[in-house]
């Protein structure tokens, strides 16, 4: 499917009054008009307009009585703050001040004289740019002594995480000597493995897996496993950040701190 353009076809009581609001307030033009009926258009706009006035008999009869109500014509603009302006100096109906929602989107809104709102959105962008020593350079880590943590079944080396330098994963080398077993356990996000020597056996739903140096192996988020060293290994590890881990009988939730 080819989409050559976009039209929205509002069935409303007065063509005129929203097709003049359109025209004064947002650019639009005519590109055809007739009785109860009229085409807008701008160069520039996503989406063209149609507008039908109710009862129109080219419209199905079960069709001819609705209006257009319960929608946000919305359009993504730049120089926001400008339009906004503009537009109260316009006297252009603002039913909805200019804001800006936690996610980013900032907007507002005006109601045309047959009750179409119409949205201008544009999404914020940080007040400084960002400092490229700190976001945009490559960031080398050292592993150093505070990054070691020793648990009775392995040892866990921090590598990439927040407290060192990245911004959303995490990334650590695991040891275990042979013979060592780990608890059983499921983590909430997303894990890969990657075996970088020796060997390692992982039961998940009573099924073992083992895996050899050079062998990776995805762990989807909250599944119980546990891990087993048949001979000493060591792995890589990756996963998001914000990760934590949960022991199946035991209430609540444990970080990783050399996750953090």
């Amino acid at each position: 499917m080819n989409v050559s353009t976009s039209t929205l076809s509002l069935t409303i009581a007065d063509v005129d009054a929203s097709r003049d609001f359109l025209c004064t307030h947002l650019g639009y033009e005519v590109a055809m008009a007739d009785e109860g009926f009229a085409s807008l258009t701008r160069e520039d706009a996503a989406v063209d307009i149609v507008l039908l006035r109710k009862g129109t008999e080219v419209l199905p009869p079960e069709q001819r009585d609705r209006e257009a109500t319960g929608l946000i014509l919305a359009l993504t603009v730049t120089g926001l703050d400008a339009e906004e302006t503009r537009l109260r100096a316009a006297g252009a109906p603002i039913t909805l001040p200019l804001r800006e929602e936690p996610w980013g989107e900032r907007l507002f809104q005006m109601t045309d004289p047959n009750g179409v709102v119409v949205q201008l959105v544009e999404w914020a962008v940080p007040d400084h740019p960002a400092n490229p020593d700190e976001n945009t350079a490559p960031h080398v880590i050292t592993p150093t002594a505070e990054s070691v943590t020793v648990s009775p079944n392995a040892t866990m080396t921090g590598l990439a995480a927040p407290s060192r330098g990245s911004a959303e994963l995490s990334t650590w080398t695991v040891t275990m000597e042979a013979g060592a077993t780990g608890p059983e356990h499921s983590i909430s996000r997303e894990q890969v493995w990657t075996i970088t020597a020796g060997a390692l056996e992982v039961t998940c739903d009573g099924h073992t897996h083992k895996l050899l140096a050079g062998q990776s192996l995805i762990l989807p988020p909250g599944l119980v496993r546990r891990i087993h060293a048949p001979e000493r290994a060591e792995a890589h590890v990756s996963m998001r950040s914000d990760g934590v881990a949960s022991v199946p009988g035991t209430e609540g939730t444990r970080e990783l701190p050399w996750a953090r």
